[in-house]
């Protein structure tokens, strides 16, 4: 397991090893999550206005947050 993942875990509150296998793969769902939704916001079509370079990082983000509901 990654440290990052490690410390996600303990700041959780999982800090049983036995959570380990299923935490690496509820990481990787997720991530594959995050990156379906970044897929989305590239293959949305975009107002020619839109500087998507400038804009797509926000786009991401407000795509994923709004996917896993959640509201900073």
């Amino acid at each position: 397991m990654n440290e990052r993942l490690k410390k996600l875990m303990l700041e959780a509150g999982y800090a049983a090893p036995e959570m380990a296998g299923r935490a690496n793969k509820l990481a990787e769902l997720i991530v594959r999550e995050c990156i379906g939704c970044c897929e989305q916001v590239i293959s949305d079509p975009v107002p020619k206005s839109v500087d998507t370079w400038l804009n797509g990082g926000s786009q991401c983000i407000d795509e994923i947050k709004k996917h896993f509901g959640v509201e900073e």
